[in-house]
């Protein structure tokens, strides 16, 4: 025994509170790592298959958890994810999801090839992506998923030459992805995606005909393998490096092997485990012996190996080198279990760190909080015998979610709050997980549970009432759903399960609270596909923002929707807008005085007669450009009543134009001005002159002078100079270069501000005698 470098110590962690009959004989059993929960399952009675086995799930410490009958098929396998369920695997390849409660979550298949050759072997593993299952079938191949959560089925090559099942296999990761190692007879395989590679341990002892078992480290690192002639073989798990082998002088193939290694630990060691043996095996010949009285499993942790029987539950570790700090640890009752050597211990360690002067006092403090969690979870009536390392790699967050899986909300808070846990990554999301599942309590009425549940989260930060809301919802208590959303502060949280609850009245009334239009458009586009079309037209009328957002969606998107609201309000007003606007929509004539025929009708009945005449006027104007177009072949159908006159006038059209005037009374103005413009576009300078004669101009003739200035023709502007009125004679003399006659105009008016236009105009060499001349007018206006 001395041969071994480190100490190893074997601690009773319970005295099981379970009561099992035969002990652990003929029974399933699976422990999760990390101090988890125990599976039972009474092996199937092929002699009699009606018969019913229990399945029994337990804490550490032996206590039930759930207990319920099999119902389902043959299982091969039990085994617990990452996150504490139970995968129970059938013959048939069915995996079947248990919470450790005993709650039934989901079940998948592991494939069709599985279903049919059925399950010879399972192994449940864990990887970097999550919890995996590998299945050997009775075909001889192996079908693999990496993560259940996210199920990829990976079927592995066919092993050359393999006539049986082999003698052992196990599940390696590397390189980040999951392999098989499998022996059969003295041959190793390792079986990726794509190949089937023959592999030879370096060193093996060359007595051995066969591997007969293997493990693999907590960390998928190491492996050990037994040899049919008693060997352990100790090396990496890539079968690069050979770190031991001792021989165990036993030949008998074994129950269980497990490695057994501390993470920072330099010897390698692993357990093997025969009837009434437990052996332990390092890097010297020597191996420790303990007997064992019952039937045990061995459940491999990070730092150690937890051994269960029908009895007891012990931890086996290895006792690390002792620095000061492991010492510490090891003094405080970190590696260990029993409350009064922890007392003693923590004495001890106080005492010791006085007479060292750069010991921070931190590193103290914070062992001595994490030991009092420890204890905490550790107590029998809890169950979960962490060791300190494993409490470090499991952490703080992971060890909540476990105290809230069995319901431990008082002690898991206080843990938060002792710990100085963020509220949001402690208390808070404990709470939250409560209320969940208080809110699934049948035997309190919904106004005891809403109020419960409002009390206690009141002063919670984060939490989101709406998913309370919905797990009462799932649980079929509606209104307690609804209750619990009046104190959702968020509406966009509570308007998504009020519609999953068919509430839509409500959803949409805390939409429109919410004042979010994008909130408001989901909630009305979710009704107009869940209501038919009167109902959801009723509902919308009693909600006039709602109302108002849809006729805004149906503007842009469906008009033929705008009409049906139209016609259900007889808002005659909006149909004849409505069919005015579809009337431009249409190529052909005769459709779109149709459409303006019937807004006359809708706008006669709204009773507003100024835009019914005006439709009326459109119609009229439709039909005369239809007739012009067919007449003299001009393109004049859609234009405006302006631009048609502007486009009569321009092609010589004069007395279709004038019939348009008088028809439409277009004011005299109006009308001057689109001649006047037409005409000199045209230079039909004669034509112009005509029509000034014609009669007296409305529009005064300074705007003749100005348009056929504009259009360089200064000659005939001269000719309505004399016609200009006095007001605008200045102006119009200036227009043609007309200085002295503009000089002349200013004068008789006795216009100083036009005296003074004049003036600028004028040139002090050219013009000198008119400009004294202007200056003595100008001298002599009376001031105002």
């Amino acid at each position: 025994v001395n041969c071994f470098s480190p100490l190893w110590t074997k601690i009773e962690l319970y005295e099981m509170g379970w009561n099992l009959k035969d002990g652990l004989r003929d029974c399933l059993v699976a422990a999760a790592p990390y101090g988890g929960p125990i599976a039972l399952l009474k092996a199937h009675n092929r002699r009699s298959p009606s018969a019913r086995p229990q399945l029994e799930i337990f804490s550490s410490s032996g206590l039930p958890l759930a207990s319920f009958p099999w119902k389902s098929g043959m299982v091969k396998q039990l085994g617990w994810t990452v996150s504490d369920d139970l995968l129970c695997v059938q013959e048939d390849g069915t995996v079947l999801v248990y919470d450790l409660l005993g709650g039934f979550k989901r079940h998948f298949s592991m494939g069709n090839e599985v279903s049919q050759s059925q399950v010879l072997e399972t192994k449940i593993f864990h990887s970097p992506y999550g919890t995996g299952v590998a299945i050997l079938t009775g075909a001889l191949r192996f079908t693999l998923a990496t993560n259940i959560d996210d199920i990829k089925l990976r079927r592995l090559p066919e092993v050359p030459g393999l006539q049986g099942a082999p003698s052992c296999w196990a599940v390696l990761t590397q390189d980040r992805q999951s392999k098989v190692l499998l022996a059969s007879g003295p041959h190793l395989f390792i079986l990726d995606n794509t190949a089937c590679t023959p592999v030879t341990p370096p060193g093996l002892s060359p007595q051995a005909s066969s591997i007969v078992h293997m493990c693999v480290s907590f960390s998928y690192k190491y492996l050990a393998l037994l040899t049919d002639s008693g060997h352990v073989w100790m090396g990496t798990s890539n079968l690069k490096e050979k770190l031991s082998e001792v021989d165990t002088k036993i030949k008998g193939s074994p129950k269980q092997m497990a490695w057994c290694r501390r993470p920072k630990s330099q010897q390698p060691s692993a357990v093997v485990m025969w009837d009434g043996l437990l052996l332990v095996v390092g890097e010297c010949k020597e191996t420790i012996q303990y007997h064992l009285e019952d039937d045990s499993i061995l459940v491999p942790e990070l730092d150690g190996v937890r051994i269960i029987s029908g009895t007891h539950h012990e931890l086996l570790q290895e006792v690390p080198d002792i620095s000061f700090t492991e010492g510490m640890k090891i003094n405080m009752g970190l590696y260990g279990i029993f409350f009064l050597s922890q007392l003693l211990s923590l004495q001890a360690a106080s005492f010791g760190k006085c007479f060292l002067s750069n010991f921070p006092p931190e590193q103290f403090v914070s062992m001595c909080r994490d030991l009092r969690v420890l204890n905490a979870v550790r107590d029998y009536t809890v169950g979960i015998p962490l060791s300190h390392t494993q409490f470090k790699q499991m952490t703080v967050q992971v060890l909540i979610d476990r105290l809230v899986y069995r319901k431990l909300y008082l002690l898991a808070i206080e843990v938060c709050r002792y710990l100085k846990t963020p509220e949001y990554q402690g208390v808070s999301r404990v709470l939250k997980h409560w209320a969940c599942y208080k809110v699934q309590q049948k035997e309190e009425s919904d106004e005891v549970i809403a109020k419960a549940v409002s009390v206690k989260l009141a002063d919670a930060a984060g939490i989101s009432y709406s998913e309370i809301a919905t797990k009462a919802y799932e649980s079929g208590r509606t209104e307690l759903a609804i209750k619990l959303l009046e104190f959702e502060p968020r509406s966009g949280e509570q308007v998504p399960l009020l519609l999953k609850m068919k509430k839509s009245p409500l959803a949409l009334s805390k939409a429109i609270e919410s004042g979010d239009t994008d909130l408001v458009y989901t909630v009305v586009m979710y009704l107009k596909n869940e209501l038919n079309r009167g109902d959801f037209f009723m509902m919308l009328r009693n909600q006039p923002v709602a109302l108002s957002l849809y006729k805004q969606f149906c503007k842009h998107q469906e008009q033929d929707t705008l009409k049906d609201l139209f016609n259900q309000d007889d808002d005659h007003e909006e149909l004849g807008n409505f069919y005015v606007k579809a009337s431009y929509k249409e190529q052909r004539l005769e459709a779109r005085i149709a459409h303006l025929q019937s807004a006359v009708d809708e706008y006669y009945k709204a009773k507003n007669e100024f835009s019914a005449k005006t439709t009326e006027d459109e119609m009229r104007l439709l039909r005369f450009q239809r007739k012009l177009e067919e007449e003299k072949d001009e393109q004049l159908v859609g234009f405006s009543l302006q631009d048609t006159m502007t486009t009569l006038l321009s092609v010589g059209l004069h007395k279709h134009a004038e019939q348009l005037y008088k028809d439409f009374r277009m004011p005299d103005k109006r009308f001057w001005w689109l001649k006047l413009k037409a005409l000199a576009e045209k230079e039909d300078w004669e034509e112009l002159e005509k029509f000034s004669k014609s009669k007296k101009s409305p529009i005064g003739y300074l705007p003749f002078v100005e348009v056929c200035i504009k259009h360089h023709n200064k000659y005939e502007a001269r000719k309505y100079v004399a016609k200009v009125s006095p007001e605008q004679k200045v102006k119009a003399h200036l227009a043609v270069g007309d200085v002295e006659g503009a000089a002349e105009a200013a004068i008789e008016r006795r216009n100083e501000s036009e005296i003074s236009t004049v003036l600028s105009r004028c040139s002090a060499t050219t013009d000198h005698l008119l400009v004294e001349r202007l200056n003595r007018a100008k001298a002599t206006v009376p001031k105002k």
